[in-house]
């Protein structure tokens, strides 16, 4: 099974769009990013991988997950992609071009772009991904290639109001 974990950045400030690349955390996203991390660690759930959007409040919420996760901050793969959008197709092929020793992969965006992967990866997805949302997809293949859109099954979707 391969797994994919998908994350829209926690709540960041609702100022600076002039300079919307560094927008940063609020209090309220540091707090919810930490709870939905611990929540994960409580689950078992550990990544092998992590890639983010570069963007100031996507890796700083993926740095807290890390912290959370044990998963060393300076390992982190940033990917331009993530913050432009990308389509279902191309992160279809970023998925399919995993090393197979990936077993668990998170990935760190922005709205609308990870709503329309959640719902692109599942047969059905009927939900929003408020800020912090955190979507658990799991594949029924062995190895990354065989990772298609649709191919997925929602194990959990947690938000901060959920946890």
């Amino acid at each position: 099974m391969k797994r994919v974990i998908i994350v829209r950045h926690a709540k960041s400030v609702p100022y600076g769009y002039d300079n919307d690349f560094y927008r940063d955390l609020t209090d309220r996203g540091e707090s919810d990013a930490e709870k939905i991390g611990e929540k994960l660690k409580i689950f078992g759930i550990k990544p092998d991988l992590v890639i983010s959007s570069p963007a100031t409040r996507a890796l700083r919420t993926a740095s807290i997950f890390c912290g959370k996760l044990d998963y060393e901050e300076a390992r982190i793969r940033k990917e331009d992609i993530l913050y432009q959008g990308l389509t279902t197709q191309s992160f279809v092929e970023m998925l399919q071009e995993l090393s197979e020793s990936v077993q668990t992969v998170f990935v760190f965006g922005h709205n609308p772009t990870v709503y329309y992967l959640v719902y692109n990866m599942v047969k059905y997805f009927n939900s929003d991904m408020p800020t912090c949302s955190t979507v658990v997809l799991d594949f029924p293949v062995e190895k990354w290639t065989n990772v298609t859109a649709r191919g997925g099954i929602i194990a959990m979707h947690l938000t901060p109001k959920t946890v």
